[in-house]
Formats: structure tokens, sequence, C-alpha cells
């Protein structure tokens, strides 16, 4: 692990030339240039790849008609021309950060010789509003893997659910994970259909199949590959995080109800496949690396075996992320009220880093290939406040959260938007972002 590499585009003093990049608390700064994959709205042209700055997408492919680049960073930007990222993922760190790098010094304000001052002109042609664009998955997601890693939201669910049962003892020694369904991965702005699967309702002997009553969202972070592995080859953790290119937001819809019933004995199912909305842009592991923190294992607990721990691990594994949770409902969306905030945590809490997920995923033999999503799984933190699912926040149900216009949710009702966001800051840093994500509740189909 290298991640606390800082270079000239970590430097808080340099500015860009783009004022709505220089704005204080916007989520994209000239130290962030995260990615995605968009075209503009109304036009017949394809998807590529785009870099935001500030209110503007940076077009890749303009920037290449324009002859703005050159060497490896040329190379870079000509594979961020195709519909998904995944080409441009498999060059690696060298080839992510050379074009970051060239990327930073054509939008940084001039402040030396002016023959060597980009052309602002040419550059401004490069440049699309963000409010004028679509997006699409920013890459071809071959597997999606979902951990579960925060113990603080582990132990609320065991105290919800089971209060006569312990922490799973496998929780303590090794990130879980289960596979998820690729098909239903929507970008933000993915409207949610509500499921219909089996339930066993109190007192029941017998289930029914019905429209989800229990409907809830999952705060997570989206850890996109960059470079696989060959089968049979683990990734040391040591390594890892040269094998991830970035993250962004991720919610994993779930049906509680459905999930109680069907999750004995092989997991989720029903409950998790019917959606799973990521936002847009990718945030690079290069771009978070001013806020790394060490990550500690209380001496009292289990610590990881020696395949998931190394020195670098615990002094600089954790990334601290606030993230928050807002709820609009379909009424205030109507009078134009603001949405609620229900929750505001940090992914620094995480009982296994980055690092470790990708480790204990691999370490079978499985191989990765580059554009694969990991979940974080739901990130909740010590407090009441910081939980990252409507279950844990209302009790199971049993303390409806207010939303101050008079209504309060147990779970998410139709016309519901949940709306997650996250951001990084430190002293001596610039503040980014990740955007947002935001995923709209529709009513579920007839039962047939």
């Amino acid at each position: 692990m290298n991640s606390m590499n800082l270079d000239r585009t970590h430097d808080a003093a340099v500015k860009s030339w783009l004022a709505s990049a220089n704005l204080p608390h916007g989520d994209f700064p000239l130290q962030n240039l995260p990615y995605a994959i968009f075209r503009r709205k109304g036009y017949a042209e394809e998807f590529r790849a785009g870099i935001a700055l500030g209110d503007q997408v940076i077009d890749l492919a303009a920037l290449l008609r324009e002859r703005c680049l050159n060497g490896l960073a040329m190379q870079a930007a000509i594979a961020c021309t195709q519909p998904a990222l995944n080409e441009f993922f498999a060059m690696g760190p060298d080839a992510w950060r050379i074009l970051r790098q060239a990327i930073f010094a054509l939008f940084e304000a001039p402040t030396g010789n002016a023959s060597t001052m980009p052309d602002t002109d040419v550059l401004r042609r490069c440049l699309v509003p963000q409010a004028l664009v679509e997006y699409s998955l920013p890459a071809r997601i071959g597997d999606y893997t979902d951990f579960y890693t925060s113990i603080d939201h582990a132990r609320n669910i065991v105290k919800l659910l089971r209060p006569d049962a312990a922490l799973s003892p496998n929780f303590q020694w090794m990130p879980i994970a289960y596979h998820g369904r690729v098909s239903s991965i929507g970008t933000s702005g993915q409207q949610v259909r509500r499921p219909l699967g089996q339930r066993l309702a109190a007192g029941r002997s017998m289930p029914d199949v019905s429209a989800c009553a229990r409907l809830d969202y999952e705060l997570e972070l989206g850890i996109f590959i960059g470079v696989g592995n060959p089968q049979g080859e683990p990734i040391p953790v040591t390594h890892a995080e040269q094998h991830v290119f970035g993250l962004c937001l991720l919610n994993d819809w779930s049906a509680r109800d459905i999930q109680m019933w069907e999750s004995t004995p092989l997991g989720p199912f029903l409950a998790k496949n019917f959606a799973t909305t990521i936002s847009p842009w990718i945030v690079t592991m290069d771009a978070l690396a001013p806020f790394r923190h060490a990550w500690e294992r209380p001496a009292d607990e289990p610590q990881p075996l020696a395949y998931l721990d190394a020195p670098a691990n615990r002094s600089e594994g954790s990334i601290d992320i606030h993230l928050e949770v807002w709820l609009e409902s379909e009424r205030q969306r109507t009078n134009d009220a603001p949405a609620t905030r229900l929750s505001r945590t940090s992914f620094r809490h995480q009982y296994w880093t980055v690092a470790q997920m990708v480790a204990h995923h691999t370490v079978g033999g499985c191989n990765l290939n580059s554009g694969d999503l990991l979940g974080s799984g739901t990130i909740s933190g010590p407090t009441a406040a910081e939980a990252g699912a409507l279950i844990e926040l209302t009790a199971a149900g049993k303390t409806p959260v207010a939303l101050g216009n008079g209504e309060a949710r147990s779970f998410l009702e139709d016309g519901d938007t949940v709306l997650m966001k996250g951001w990084c800051e430190r002293p001596g840093f610039t503040r980014i972002g990740f955007g947002e994500n935001r995923g709209e509740v529709t009513p579920a189909r007839a039962v047939s």
C-alpha cells in the first residue's frame, strides 16, 4: 500500500481557472477529478468517460480531438472514449495517475511563464455543463459482491431481530460477503419498483406472495476493481489497493420482510436482487489519499489472521469518508419542502478495510476482473444517529422517525426518494465530494 504518496494534485493552495471548481464546499474541486460515463441529453451521441470539475464535465474525447494530451496520458484518454471504463481500469495505477496529473496541469490556474499557460479557450470547448448530461453505469460490471463489514450494524441487527443470539463468531475473523445481482444495478435517479416476494406474517404458518411492506435502504460504498488477478493467484493485502480504482456511493435496497423469511439457510435472495443504485461518479483512490487514517482493532478482540494483516493497513487502511442519508417524501417534493436528514456517519468506523475485503475475496483463488463491483456493506457508526438503515433507526419499525412535516417513517413508502451524500475533509487539504446517489420508490406491480 502506498496510498499516502501525495503530490501536487493534492495541494490545497492550487486553484483552477474554472471558477466553479474553487467554490467552498463544492464536491468537485481540482483535487478530486472523479470519473463517470456520460453523454449530452438530447443528442444522438455515444456514452464516453468524463471527469467532473466544478459544475462541468471534462470531455476526454474532446481533449483528444484538440490534441491536449500526449504520451501515456493520451493512451489512457483513448481508453476512456469507450462507453465503459473497463479498458482504462485495466491499464493500472501508472496510467490512472499520469492522466490525473495531466488533467490537473491543464485546468490549474496559471501562475508562471505565460508561454506555458494552457489555452483556456480551447479547454473550454472540452467542457459540458453537468446540468445538461445524463449518465450510464461507469463500467461493464461482470460480478457484484456485497460485504457485511460494519460491526455496529451487525450488533444492532442481532439485538433487534434475535435478542437471545450473539454476533456470529466468524464476523470478527473475516469480511463476510455474498454474491449479488448485476442486472438490477442502476445509476442515481433509478426508479425502484417495490418488490414482491414470499413473506411469513406474524402468527401464520403458511407464507403468501405479496408486496414488500418493510422496504429499506442500506448506506454503502461501492468499490470498483481496476486491475484483476489471474484465477488461483490471491491478491496479498499489501498490494490489494493497487487493484482498486476508486469508490462511489451505493444504496443496497432491502426488502426486510422478504429477507427474514428467505435468509435461512443460504442468505438474501429476492430481498436484495431487485435493485442496487450507485452514484455516477467514481472518486479515485489517489484523490482519497489525504483522508487516510490508522485502522485499529481493539486489543481484547480477535486480531486479523496473517493474510489480512500488514503494517500499512494498520497505519493508513481506514478512510474518513463522511456520509449522510436524506429522505424526501412525495408530499415534501410536491410542497417544495426540504428533504429530511436521517443519519450521518463515517466509513472510518468500518470493521474491515477495503484492502482486507479484496485480499479475503481472492484468498481462495477467485479471480476478480476489471470493472467488478464490491459493496462495503451497510455503514453504521457507534451511536444511534449513525445508523445506515431504517431498520436500525426505527428499531425494526417500532419507533418511526419524524420527517418534520407531520409525516413519519418506519420503512419506505411509495413516492419516497432516498438521497445519499458523501465527502472528505481534513485541515490542510481541499474538501472533495462524491456527488449524490438518488433513488425513488415506485408502487409494486399487481400480484397475479
